[in-house]
C-alpha cells in the first residue's frame, strides 16, 4: 500500500488495487443487462431454428437436448463464479452468480418443457409412467426438482427468512445435483455412443466441486 501512495499522482488518492481495468468493467452498469442479452441468445437462437426447420431430421429432440447442453452449460458457468473470484481477486464476479443461477434453472425449466410438450404432448399421465420407466428420464426430473429450491432461494430475502446457516446448507445440493446432471446427460448420449460432451462436462463439474470441497478442508479451524 505504501508503494502505491508512493507513485500516486500528486492531488489523487491510491487506486484501490481491486479497481483495475477488470473489475471496473464488471462493476459497469452495462455489465449486468449485457450478461442477461447474452444469457437469452441461445434461447433466440434456437426459436429461429426450429421457425425456420433449421434444427436437423428431428427438430423436436434437437431442440430437447440443446435446452439441456445449454442448463449443463450454465451450472458450469455458476459453479465457475466463485473459483475465479478468488483466484483473480475479481470479487465483483460475484455479481452475476446469481443471474448465471437463476439462467441455469430458466433453461433446466425449457429443456423440461420442451421434452413434456413435444415428447409427450403435456399428457401427465405418459410423463409419469415416463418418469417411473426411464431412469434417465427419472434422474434427469429429480435434477430439475433439486434445481427448483436453490433458484427459489437465490435472493437477499430468502437468505435473510432461512439465516445464513441453512440457506447455506441448502445450497449445497449442488453437489447432488450436479453429478446427477452429468448422470442425467450420460444416458442420454449411451443410445449413441457419443461420451465426450459428457467426460467434457463431466470433468469441468468434478474439478469445481473438488476446489470447493478442497477450500473447505483446508479452511483454518477457528
Amino acid at each position: 500500500m505504501a508503494a502505491q501512495a508512493s507513485t500516486a499522482q500528486p492531488g489523487r488518492a491510491a487506486r484501490p488495487a481491486s479497481q483495475g481495468l477488470p473489475s471496473r468493467v464488471l462493476l459497469h452498469p452495462a455489465a449486468k443487462p449485457l450478461l442477461f442479452v447474452l444469457a437469452l441468445l441461445p434461447l433466440v437462437w434456437l426459436t429461429w431454428g426450429a421457425a425456420t426447420d433449421a434444427l436437423g431430421a428431428n427438430p423436436a429432440e434437437a431442440l430437447i437436448r440443446r435446452l439441456g447442453d445449454w442448463t449443463l452449460r450454465g451450472l458450469c458457468l455458476t459453479l465457475a463464479v466463485t473459483p475465479l473470484r478468488q483466484l483473480t481477486g475479481w470479487a465483483a464476479l460475484a455479481r452475476f452468480r446469481r443471474m448465471l443461477g437463476v439462467f441455469t434453472f430458466f433453461y433446466g425449466c425449457l429443456h423440461l418443457l420442451a421434452y413434456a410438450w413435444l415428447d409427450k404432448s403435456l399428457l401427465l399421465p405418459d410423463i409419469t409412467l415416463d418418469i417411473a420407466k426411464r431412469p434417465f428420464i427419472l434422474v434427469g426430473f429429480a435434477t430439475w426438482a433439486l434445481m427448483a429450491p436453490l433458484a427459489a432461494t437465490s435472493f437477499n430475502r430468502a437468505i435473510k427468512w432461512l439465516g445464513a446457516a441453512r440457506w447455506q446448507a441448502l445450497h449445497r445440493l449442488v453437489y447432488l445435483l450436479a453429478p446427477l446432471a452429468v448422470l442425467h446427460f450420460f444416458w442420454m448420449r449411451a443410445g449413441k455412443h457419443n461420451f465426450l460432451a459428457v467426460y467434457v462436462y463431466g470433468g469441468v463439474l468434478a474439478a469445481l466441486l473438488a476446489w470447493r470441497v478442497l477450500r473447505r478442508l483446508l479452511r483454518p479451524a477457528n
